[in-house]
């Protein structure tokens, strides 16, 4: 897609945020669907964010839903970017589109700079803080921060097996997609279901938490901002614990998020993030094990979804075979988590 600049800086002037053309624009990478821009505007970096055009009244609903949620943490003690602007209106720029402030950091999914792979106690510190940033957006009470309509809360436990199910039922006859080719997938969600936890608190979900969706400062290692918030909904904060464990990179092992940092001695281990956020929460971890068995479930099924569009033309082969090995791989360590009682 596209960005016609002009416009963009138009519509900054007419909305009052400022006076003078924008500078210039680079494309910034990252492993997102969307668009990232970086624009040098009035002396600063904002960083513009918009969905592919393809995606249609969707990916506009995703953007709105996004600046919305990070309005609200700018109430807050969550690590972000701040929101400078919303633009809601598709007809702009083909697509809505929201800008942050750009945070200065590295992305330990994309790089790791020379300074932190030098220094092992930046390593720990970048585990620990990010578990920090998820404490903190632990504690947000979705009300006070205007947040009270986010999503379904009621129910949003119970419907979560069945609506992952439903979700992997639907890739079938999808390119010749077949039943049985996750293996252990029909029993994990019966396991699920059957072993759902009978309370829960609810919270902010950001929905897809791992250490290559924050921005770490490249000399301490301090985590400065979580990053990627479109899937954040009300649910149980525990399901991101549980996200982040089944995700850590450990062990090298291939279902990890951000491989490179697998390599960094100093990272704490799981069990160290672990040992962290519950000293540094309230929250009953008890039933742990069910949300990180459900964590890998639901990614899984996210991630197969890769495979199903390879199939059908619309990803690379190499990548949805990738896809559908991440994913096995997910199912399996959630079988072994059910059959060895997890930790």
């Amino acid at each position: 897609m596209d960005v016609e600049l002009d416009r963009v800086g138009r519509w900054l002037r007419q909305a009052g945020l400022g006076a003078g053309p924008i500078e210039s624009a680079t494309v910034l990478g990252g492993g997102t669907q969307n668009l990232l821009l970086v624009l040098c505007w009035g002396g600063r970096d904002l960083v513009l964010r918009c969905p592919p055009r393809h995606s249609g009244q969707r990916g506009d609903e995703t953007m709105r839903r996004e600046a919305r949620v990070l309005t609200a943490l700018g109430r807050t003690d969550v690590p972000h970017a701040r929101l400078v602007a919303h633009c809601g209106d598709p007809a702009v720029i083909g697509a809505a589109f929201t800008l942050t402030e750009r945070v200065a950091g590295f992305n330990a999914g994309a790089e790791i700079p020379e300074t932190v792979l030098a220094d092992e106690t930046a390593q720990h510190r970048l585990g620990l803080t990010v578990v920090d940033a998820l404490l903190a957006l632990g504690r947000v009470t979705p009300r006070r921060v205007g947040l009270a309509d986010l999503g379904r809360p009621d129910g949003w436990l119970e419907r979560q097996p069945d609506r992952w199910r439903r979700q992997l039922a639907g890739y079938h006859g999808t390119g010749g997609y077949r039943d049985g080719s996750l293996p252990g997938a029909d029993e994990i969600a019966r396991w699920l279901a059957e072993h759902r936890p009978p309370t829960w608190r609810p919270g902010l979900v950001h929905g897809d938490f791992h250490l290559a969706n924050v921005l770490a400062d490249p000399s301490s290692g301090a985590v400065r901002a979580v990053i990627d918030w479109e899937l954040c909904t009300q649910g149980d904060p525990l399901l991101d614990l549980g996200h982040l464990l089944a995700t850590w990179p450990q062990d090298n092992d291939p279902r990890v998020r951000a491989p490179l940092a697998a390599a960094l001695p100093g990272l704490p281990s799981r069990r160290q993030l672990l040992d962290h956020y519950a000293r540094h929460s309230d929250r009953d971890l008890d039933d742990l094990r069910w949300f990180e068995v459900l964590a890998r479930y639901r990614l899984a099924v996210i991630v197969e979804g890769t495979h199903v569009r390879a199939l059908v033309g619309q990803a690379l082969p190499a990548t949805g075979r990738e896809a559908h090995a991440r994913a096995v791989g997910l199912l399996e360590r959630a079988m072994t988590d059910i059959e060895t009682n997890g930790w």
